[in-house]
């Protein structure tokens, strides 16, 4: 059984950073990606950013390039997100999420996703 744990929120002043993780387990193939949503109050789930597993392909939101880097430690099989040049707007619940097969090239779409965990809350203040 695949399992996510998120880890990693909290509160930072805009401009400061947070690095959140997602330890994955469970996988019985290495052809998967690992992805990173959010939800804001009232807002659709957003799509962040994408690992793949097998090459290390990445994909990022057009919010998240420039600020956000996504990497894949196989050792801890954790997935992180280091979030620098926080802003307000960053402010949502963060999920990690998990797919068979790798990264798409152009989206990341939250139906396309297998496996959720809980979210983390990272809240960005002015």
């Amino acid at each position: 059984e695949v399992q996510l744990q998120a880890s990693g929120g909290g509160l930072a002043q805009a401009g400061g950073s947070l690095r959140l993780g997602c330890a994955a387990s469970g996988f019985t193939s290495d052809d998967y990606a690992i992805s990173w949503f959010r939800q804001a109050p009232g807002k659709e789930r957003e799509g962040v950013s994408c690992i793949s597993s097998m090459d290390g392909s990445t994909y990022y939101a057009d919010s998240a390039k420039g600020r956000f880097t996504i990497s894949n430690d196989n050792a801890k099989n954790t997935v992180y997100l280091q979030m620098n040049s926080l802003k307000p707007e960053d402010t949502a619940v963060y999920y990690c999420a998990a797919e068979w097969g790798p990264c798409r090239d152009d989206d990341l779409d939250y139906y396309d996703m297998d496996y959720w965990g809980k979210g983390t809350q990272v809240t960005v203040s002015s």
